[in-house]
């Protein structure tokens, strides 16, 4: 299981992050390449983008799911202290009011 006192110090702030275990496989970058790239230098991957829709929300969790380390978390911290999936809620409605 992913560790955020481990997390790399490239992650992006989010819900999501790579921490030290990762082996530099590349599965999240394939599975999610609009927010997971990597770090050539220090060979590893990391979040580059917080998932900005629900469908890139199912794609790093699914990035997650296949972690054949577990390197992967999902457990960090938000802006405002809401939930992922809550803000999704409010962005799918938003949309289908017409609002966003």
């Amino acid at each position: 299981m992913a560790d955020w006192s481990l997390r790399f110090e490239d992650n992006v702030p989010g819900r999501f992050y790579v921490d030290e275990e990762c082996i530099d496989c590349s599965l999240c970058s394939e599975i999610a390449p609009e927010n997971f790239s990597v770090n050539l230098r220090e060979g590893h991957d990391f979040v580059s983008c917080q998932p900005r829709n629900a469908r890139e929300e199912e794609l790093c969790k699914e990035a997650q799911e296949s972690c054949p380390v577990e390197a992967i978390g999902s457990d960090g911290p938000l802006r405002g202290g809401a939930s992922a999936s809550g803000a999704f809620v409010f962005f799918d409605k938003s949309v289908q009011q017409g609002m966003v």
